[in-house]
């Protein structure tokens, strides 16, 4: 079994790209495989509680998010230091989160075999 680890960079309403990634994540975690999530730079938005992207036509990922425990996806890093930068807290996330600071990804990022940076 290898271990996969998705890094997200972009806001989830930039495209397509949220939705495709989430749908390989989802993929890679059905196949029995440990799947953890980094979340940074705008990426942290994804998870902020009480967004309406169904307001301005955007297809809510919420809901697939809150679907990743279904498939044992628990580890959801997210980096200190873009939170810190655009006023955010961890209470603000919808799903359980760690705090992870920049200086202790490449760290975290050797804890994992496959790498799929997004």
């Amino acid at each position: 079994m290898k271990k996969y680890l998705f890094t997200l960079t972009k806001a989830a309403h930039t495209g397509t790209y949220l939705q495709e990634t989430l749908d390989v994540i989802l993929t890679t975690a059905a196949f029995d495989q440990v799947v953890g999530i980094l979340l940074m730079d705008d990426a942290v938005f994804n998870l902020k509680k009480n967004q309406h992207p169904s307001d301005a036509t955007f297809k809510d990922t919420s809901a697939i998010f809150h679907s990743l425990a279904l498939y044992d996806v628990n580890d959801i890093y997210v980096e200190t230091e873009s939170v810190q930068l655009y006023g955010l807290e961890q209470t603000d996330f919808s799903l359980k989160t760690k705090l992870i600071n920049r200086v202790d990804i490449k760290a975290l990022i050797q804890q994992f075999d496959v790498i799929y940076s997004s």
